[in-house]
């Protein structure tokens, strides 16, 4: 568990009128997503899940990137059994998937991305309610080239209209812009160069007009669907343990020398 220092130092929280602004701070790492930092996350959306004068938040990242996903040095190169122990790389408290699905009150979330937005950030921000991004973004699915595989990436974009573009994305893997993904449906807005924050404010305005109640029923529903189809899409792979793999090893350990990986032999 986190104390609230570190909380606080991990994810700056900040209320204007009825928005909430959450910031990813680990500028120095492009805010990869540690468990620590995940867990930070969890807890400021809890807080503001139970203010009763915040009706939406919007969530960014400090710095150069949204986020780069993963700290591949940190849950991706545990020990075998670790993986074994933990049934995959999150820690104890640490999924990513649990931070928009288990909430009391049901309050819109814009996700404001700029930079990079890759692997595991990817998850979270096609989990929001709204998507932002700057033009120029880059997103990629990273699970894809780490020996992962992609279904819960494949299934939130499928939740979100974006079938044939979903699918590619998915099985190559390669970088795709928050123009492309706007043309396909991912998005909502895309904000010019610094202004990704000012385009998330306005849409947050808009929504805030209504009675928010009336919103949160409508949130409700959405992430139930969407957690249901990326339950039911998860299950599939489960059972595979591709975190196990000599591949997915490979794959993760060339990362973090900073090398090419060798041949994978899909083992």
């Amino acid at each position: 568990m986190l104390n609230a220092d570190e909380v606080a130092e991990l994810v700056h929280y900040e209320r204007e009128g009825n928005v909430v602004t959450l910031t990813l701070n680990r500028p120095e790492k492009l805010n990869a997503f540690s468990d620590e930092l995940v867990m930070a996350l969890g807890e400021r959306l809890r807080q503001f899940d139970a203010e009763q004068d915040a009706h939406l938040a919007i969530i960014t990242g400090n710095g150069r990137a949204f986020s780069t996903g993963a700290d591949v040095h940190q849950r991706q190169l545990r020990s075998r059994e670790e993986f074994e122990r933990l049934g995959g790389p999150q820690g104890l408290g640490a999924n990513s998937g649990d931070l928009l699905v288990k909430s009391v009150n049901w309050k819109p979330v814009i996700a404001s991305a700029h930079g990079y937005v890759m692997g595991l950030a990817v998850g979270i921000v096609l989990e929001c309610d709204l998507i932002v991004a700057e033009e120029g973004t880059q997103f990629q699915i990273t699970e894809t080239s780490r020996g992962l595989g992609a279904p819960k990436y494949w299934g939130l974009m499928h939740y979100r209209q974006a079938g044939a573009f979903g699918t590619e994305m998915a099985l190559t893997g390669r970088f795709f812009s928050a123009e492309e993904a706007l043309e396909a449906g991912v998005i909502n807005r895309v904000a010019p160069k610094g202004k990704h924050m000012d385009v998330a404010r306005e849409l947050a305005a808009e929504v805030c007009k209504n009675p928010p109640l009336s919103v949160r029923a409508t949130v409700r529903s959405r992430r139930w669907y969407m957690n249901k189809f990326s339950q039911e899409t998860m299950m599939h792979s489960a059972p595979l343990k591709l975190y196990l793999t000599e591949d997915f090893h490979e794959a993760a350990s060339a990362f973090a020398e900073k090398r090419k990986p060798k041949p994978f032999n899909g083992r």
